[in-house]
């Protein structure tokens, strides 16, 4: 990855994990922040209202990626 990278998802858990997926299967490489996960893992817990995580890609995959992400959620919500 280098070193510019910007933010393509932020959300639920449960969506950003399959989101995950997604890109990784189209060989979109990202970063993967769940500062929930993290807190927990790390022995104390973040209080955190809510499940949310964040993705960020390469800027030079921003575009497609958002683009997937896109197509996800209108496949998704025409159902």
């Amino acid at each position: 990855m280098s070193e510019e990278i910007q933010l393509v998802y932020e959300g639920s858990r449960t969506e950003g994990l399959f989101i995950k997926e997604m890109l990784e299967e189209s060989d979109i490489k990202l970063m993967f922040r769940d500062a929930f996960q993290s807190s927990i893992q790390a022995g104390w817990a973040d209080g955190l209202p809510e499940d949310r995580i964040k993705i960020f890609v390469d800027v030079v995959n921003f575009e497609s990626a958002k683009n997937l992400i896109a197509e996800y959620f209108n496949s998704r919500d025409s159902k």
